[in-house]
């Protein structure tokens, strides 16, 4: 499953593409329907379905809906995306227009089988 590259036009809480054996789980922290959201939204859909086929979870959580989860995840800047599985935790910030760099900081191991 895909990320949902529209909001909606009320920000949503919580969307995600759930995928019970993903080996990736990615949250997206986002502010409302910015520019830079949806295109971040667009890139990190991008990313994983040219670079982690369907092994992957995405959460998107809109802070203006939920402004308590900012503390917890220590987001300090949206947006966000924080990948907790697999370890160790790595957190990208801005709207992940530079492939190579969130590839990269994601730890994505290319898939030897393409």
């Amino acid at each position: 499953m895909t990320v949902k590259t529209d909001l909606p036009k009320k920000a949503t809480k919580k969307t995600s593409s759930a995928k019970p054996d993903a080996s990736y789980l990615l949250k997206l922290y986002i502010a409302g329907q910015t520019t830079k959201s949806k295109t971040a939204i667009e890139n990190l859909n991008r990313i994983c379905v040219e670079h982690l086929d369907a092994k992957y979870r995405v959460e998107v959580i809109d802070l203006l809906q939920q402004p308590q989860l900012a503390e917890g995840e220590q987001i300090l800047a949206v947006p966000t995306l924080v990948k907790t599985l697999p370890e160790p935790v790595k957190r990208i910030i801005g709207d992940l227009s530079n492939t190579e760099r969130v590839i990269v900081g994601l730890d994505i191991k290319p898939d030897r089988n393409k």
